[in-house]
């Protein structure tokens, strides 16, 4: 079986199911797979195989206490109909590679995913343990999880979740989306901070006494890529694009092909890293950064600091300075060193700053190459792939590419290249209407109506009707209010 230890105390090990209904470990640590060479995904074995399979059968590798019929079950009931791309994740040729588009889903954010499969992976492990006590979920975003999240677990039995989104740096679409959340058990608070303050708040609250205190058969967990639960979903459309670069015939089973990642939270290019690890021929790793280039900075120095100005940017799911997931990618080139990661956490909470060995910078330079972009040639990017060859791609999509643009030009590594498209153009509307060379349009409402004059590129169902929709929530709290508010959540949903 399958072993998952947090990465500060690798002594302590738990099955999947229970990483899964954890969140986060005890500690505060993440929980993170303890992988062999026996762990091993064939690609050749998903050829032709659809999405929903190649999902099962990947899954169930890794959360192999779970039955197959469970994981089964999980991924038939996941992607489905609220998928407007009968593939999941269609990839899509343009001039120098592809873009795989993971926003057909029910939010237009690539977060959907892993947010429509998470609930069902929960489910089934309350079953397993027969539980009936309430799993809060408490979700840090810096835009597209807070809905994909709010989605996925919206009137799902025994659950109940509270997304804290930064008061200022989410698009205005973004907010409205969450603003306006369905479902009995959903609440959204905005916090007068920014991503890295909400993303703290619900990594305190795990260990923070006042909270410990209201928690009565109540068990706090997190929708966000902390949750193991969240990152291995996210492994299989890495398995995906490559089988449909295979079955197209681009490149023969066995050879490699690289990946450009948009990421600030660092977990979707992480879980490309893990496709690697269970034997996907991943060529390189391309880390792509907006203005709040700290993971650039990381990789190509060895120092991780986060003593800089934050930046409120076009692409704001990557306003980010503290990178979670880099906490896991470090325990597994260490070879699972829980003190040395305990004490470069602890350096980075004290101080703001770590350095790793040279060595393991060494290890982390061989797998991946990093650069940013900045908001002018962010724009630059979207206008001129939607020039060259009319495609229409968000801030976030455009910043990955910049990147494998860049990587290709300094390295000559001209292998087939697949670049994550993140989330829909129209989740930025006025933005990416101004980078095609408008007028700024203040109106987010407008500039869709405008981007879609100018393009005739459709707008997804779930955002065309957005503003039609009742404003649910509009509660907003100080950083410092934080332990206050979550503990009061969870004296709410408390019961002996």
């Amino acid at each position: 079986m399958v072993r998952y230890v947090s990465t500060r105390n690798a002594k302590t090990a738990v099955s999947s199911h229970e990483a899964v209904i954890a969140g986060l470990a005890p500690d505060g640590g993440l929980y993170t797979p303890l992988l062999n060479e026996d762990i091993h995904v064939d690609p050749a074995g998903l050829l032709n195989c659809s999405y929903k399979e190649q999902a099962a059968k990947i899954i169930s590798v890794l959360f192999d206490d779970y039955s197959e019929e469970q994981i089964r079950q999980c991924a038939e009931k996941a992607y489905d109909a609220k998928f407007a791309a009968d593939d999941i994740v269609p990839l899509r040729k343009f001039g120098g590679g592809w873009l795989m588009e993971l926003w057909h889903g029910p939010t237009s954010a690539f977060k959907d995913i892993a947010l429509t499969i998470l609930p069902h992976l929960l489910t089934a492990a309350y079953q397993m343990d027969h539980r009936n006590d309430t799993v809060a979920i408490l979700t840090a975003t810096s835009g597209d999880t807070g809905k994909a999240a709010l989605s996925g677990f919206a009137d799902v039995a025994n659950t109940a979740i509270t997304v804290f989104y930064p008061e200022v740096g989410v698009s205005k679409i973004q907010k409205r989306q969450m603003q306006t959340s369905t479902g009995n058990n959903v609440e959204v608070i905005a916090v007068k901070g920014n991503f890295d303050d909400c993303q703290k708040m619900v990594k305190e609250a795990v260990s923070s006494p006042l909270v410990k205190k209201a928690c009565r058969n109540v068990t706090i967990s997190s929708a966000n890529s902390i949750n193991i639960g969240r990152l291995v979903p996210q492994i299989v459309y890495y398995y995906h694009a490559y089988s449909e670069l295979v079955n197209s015939g681009v490149i023969a089973c066995g050879e490699e092909i690289n990946f450009s990642v948009p990421t600030g939270n660092f977990g979707d290019i992480l879980a490309g890293y893990l496709a690697r690890c269970l034997g996907l021929p991943v060529g390189r790793l391309i880390c792509a950064s907006n203005k709040n280039h700290v993971l650039t900075d990381f990789i190509r120095t060895g120092t991780y600091d986060i003593k800089r100005p934050f930046h409120t940017t076009m692409s704001p799911s990557m306003d980010i300075l503290v990178s979670s997931n880099l906490e896991r990618l470090l325990f597994m080139l260490s070879g699972n060193d829980d003190t040395l990661i305990s004490n470069l956490m602890t350096r980075l909470k004290e101080n703001g700053v770590y350095t790793v060995s040279e060595d393991m910078q060494k290890k982390i330079a061989s797998l991946f190459s990093a650069y940013w972009t900045d908001e002018e040639e962010c724009a630059e990017t979207i206008r001129s792939l939607y020039d060259k060859d009319r495609i229409l791609i968000d801030p976030h999509t455009a910043v990955g590419l910049s990147a494998m643009y860049r990587y290709q030009e300094e390295s000559g590594d001209h292998r087939p290249c697949v670049v994550l498209s993140t989330a829909s153009p129209y989740k930025f509307s006025g933005d990416v209407y101004r980078s095609l060379g408008n007028e700024k349009e203040d109106d987010d409402w407008q500039a869709m109506q405008k981007l879609h004059d100018l393009t005739s590129v459709e707008i997804p169902e779930n955002l065309s009707g957005l503003y039609d929709l009742p404003v649910r929530f509009t509660r907003s709290i100080n950083i410092e209010d934080g332990m206050k508010a979550i503990a009061a959540k969870m004296e709410e949903l408390s019961h002996d």
